[in-house]
């Protein structure tokens, strides 16, 4: 498990219900390592502002979730975090790597409502 405050995705069951029930969802997938932890941090500071977006992470080295390492969207990406944003289960826009906040809220207003 991720040491954050956003919602754990931890096996192959919790990784199908995001896909499958929420409507709106950021995934980040990384370790905790330098690169990763900046991007878990911004995300848990803007789940406040995208009440419409669940935000979520998950460990990118974990087994039972090798299926999100085959999304063509991602195949073949190796640098962490990996971030995914969907509707309704559909990737609408994949990014690798470290990311700044400005970064993220435009591709979440992009893709996303903001609800403010």
């Amino acid at each position: 498990m991720l040491y954050t405050n956003l919602n754990h995705i931890e096996s192959a069951t919790d990784l199908w219900q995001v896909i499958h029930y929420q409507e709106n969802a950021m995934i980040v997938c990384g370790r905790m390592g330098p690169l990763c932890i900046p991007v878990y941090r911004i995300a848990e500071e803007l789940a406040s502002r995208y009440t419409s977006v669940k935000f979520f992470d998950m460990e990118f080295d974990n087994p039972e979730l090798d299926d999100i390492h085959r999304l063509t969207e991602i195949r073949d990406w190796k640098e962490v975090p990996i971030v995914l944003y969907l509707i309704n289960g559909n990737v609408m826009k994949a990014t690798s790597g470290i990311q700044t906040s400005a970064q993220i809220i435009s591709i979440l207003d992009q893709t996303f409502s903001p609800s403010v």
